[in-house]
């Protein structure tokens, strides 16, 4: 998809195009036609002073070439007339040709128009000249008379070509230099979209939770109403976690009485029975967990959410530390000032469940890091515990296999990380740590801009 100011700019150099065509080609032929109609009057006017040069002399009619212009004496000057007779004025007059000819046209001929006004073909004269001829019929002494007049046209015409290669060229510039303005112009309306899509990355990558409601006000109703999403999105989130936490406290309670009336004297006698409901009250009791985990997931939920490992990572190792002992060396290697584009809440959790399991079998070391890439993110948790075979891992990440069974010794309470990594489109791996426990490995892609 072109982006708007592509399709702009195509659209103006087409329009521009097409009028600057239309424009010249209608330009030109007024133009042409303006100076044909010059022309035709200077022609028409030597037209006349030649019939008022054909006096009658003392041998009858005669051109009187005093009142002619030299032009018309100078060989193959560009300017040329004939002037011709009906048959009865030949015995009145002492010459005894039927057609006079000007001496500019040398031994040559001039072609009588076919018929009186401007010829509309132009008629090869003289070394190859062009002529615009003009024939006007009049009678003058009692006699009819033709006078043909014609102007060599070729100087004309290549002055013609020649304002049209500069009007060519002017308007190539004229085209380039609106082109750039409008280039200029287009952008300069179009910043505030530009900063509205680039808030838009900022929103996916966390850096902000809402946009700039200062835009021009064709923009105002989009923003507002992207503003109003992103607060009310939140807002649902925000209630739905509380509701699903009274929920988890309000179902917990029940839920230890029911086990602690499972595990009392008064079934003794019942042993398979009470086995029986303990073991679905413990099921109950994990499926719960899990799935108020699950539905308080804000995934990609809140575009504006982000993670500053500077300010939570510090707390919450401390609070494993103080949780498993502090025996147990908790390190991280996380680049500072790092901020991920994922819901604290979420990651949080994420976190909390991997650096907890880590920490339940461990010897005496982990170590949480965390790094960028081109791709997105890379999170890894080592551990110096046991591990896990590797022909046993697979078996642990196939679906529907809870991630907190007994695998060889190494529990792996991990099922809302799982989740949480599915949510966010990513991908989770056990491998062979380098202190030699185990390692899971996720690699996490960017959000989406």
């Amino acid at each position: 998809m072109k982006s708007i100011q592509a399709r702009l700019s195509l659209g103006l150099v087409a329009v521009l195009v097409v009028v600057g065509v239309v424009l010249a080609q209608l330009t030109l032929w007024l133009f042409e036609a303006g100076l044909q109609r010059y022309l035709e009057n200077g022609l028409r006017k030597e037209s006349e002073n030649l019939l008022v040069a054909l006096v009658r002399g003392p041998s009858g009619l005669q051109l009187d070439e005093r009142r002619i212009s030299a032009a018309y004496q100078r060989p193959f000057s560009g300017y040329y007339f004939r002037i011709d007779f009906d048959q009865g004025a030949l015995h009145q007059s002492t010459f005894h040709q039927r057609t006079w000819r000007s001496r500019s046209l040398w031994d040559l001929d001039m072609p009588k128009p076919a018929a009186p006004g401007l010829s509309d073909s132009h008629e090869l004269g003289p070394e190859g000249q062009q002529l615009l001829a003009l024939r006007a019929d009049y009678r003058r002494l009692g006699q009819d008379i033709s006078i043909s007049v014609a102007q060599d046209y070729s100087p004309v015409r290549e002055g013609f070509r020649r304002m049209q290669q500069i009007g060519l060229g002017m308007g190539l510039v004229a085209l380039i230099l609106v082109l750039v303005l409008q280039r200029i112009t287009v952008t300069r309306s179009l910043r505030p979209l530009e900063r509205a899509r680039q808030q838009i990355a900022q929103l996916q990558q966390g850096q902000r939770s809402q946009l700039d409601a200062e835009v021009p006000s064709e923009l105002a109703p989009l923003v507002g109403q992207i503003n109003h999403l992103l607060s009310h999105t939140e807002d649902s989130l925000r209630r739905s976690r509380n509701a699903l936490g009274n929920l988890g406290h309000a179902l917990k309670t029940p839920l230890a009485v029911l086990l602690s009336l499972a595990s009392s004297e008064r079934l003794k006698d019942l042993p398979e029975v009470r086995a029986q409901m303990r073991e679905q009250l413990e099921q109950i009791q994990q499926r719960l967990a899990r799935e108020l985990n699950r539905a308080r997931l804000a995934g990609d939920a809140l575009p504006g959410a982000q993670f500053d490992c500077d300010a939570e990572l510090p707390g919450l190792l401390g609070t494993l530390g103080m949780i498993h002992g502090e025996g147990l060396l908790l390190a991280n290697d996380v680049p500072p000032g790092l901020l991920l584009p994922w819901d604290r809440e979420d990651v949080l959790e994420l976190l909390g469940n991997l650096l907890d399991n880590a920490c339940k079998w461990a010897d005496s070391e982990v170590r949480l890091g965390v790094a960028p890439n081109a791709e997105g993110y890379q999170l890894w948790v080592d551990d110096d515990g046991p591990g896990i075979p590797e022909s046993q891992r697979q078996q642990v990440l196939e679906r529907g296999s809870r991630l907190d069974e007994q695998v060889d010794g190494h529990g792996l309470g991990l099922g809302i990380v799982r989740d949480i990594v599915e949510a966010w489109g990513g991908q989770l791996t056990l491998l062979e740590s380098p202190l030699g426990g185990l390692r899971v490995s996720i690699d996490l892609p960017r959000k989406a801009r």
